[in-house]
């Protein structure tokens, strides 16, 4: 069997099923409880934790989450759409990594016109 979502190949063991859908566990997660950018108590917790270890920029990060955040410092600005595109994630992947970012007072979301970026925090 395969998750309705991603496409992979999944035992029964490992399947879980939500709305009628077969899900993958990561898929499942990601319905059940998407990660939030906009989240105060999250933001505290990320920042605290990071100002007790003494973590400055992009010390602390995976290589992804570090990727992501000097492409958004070197561009001044971008777009979710370039990120996917530049990053080869997805959609709900992409919303993890920023969420993070965003917990961590790294990245943020600007509103030029009609278009949002994402913006550095310095």
């Amino acid at each position: 069997m395969k998750c309705n979502r991603c496409g992979r190949e999944l035992s029964a063991d490992d399947s879980y099923q939500h709305l009628g859908e077969t899900l993958c566990e990561d898929c499942y997660i990601d319905i059940r409880y998407p990660a939030r950018a906009c989240d105060p108590w999250a933001v505290y917790a990320a920042t605290r934790s990071r100002e007790i270890l003494g973590l400055k920029g992009a010390e602390g990060l995976t290589e992804l989450q570090r990727a992501i955040y000097e492409f958004v410092r070197s561009n001044n600005k971008v777009t979710r759409e370039e990120l996917m595109k530049n990053f080869n994630l997805a959609e709900p992947e992409l919303q993890r990594q920023l969420a993070i970012l965003r917990h961590c007072g790294l990245v943020k979301g600007a509103k030029e016109d009609d278009q949002i970026y994402l913006v550095a925090f310095d």
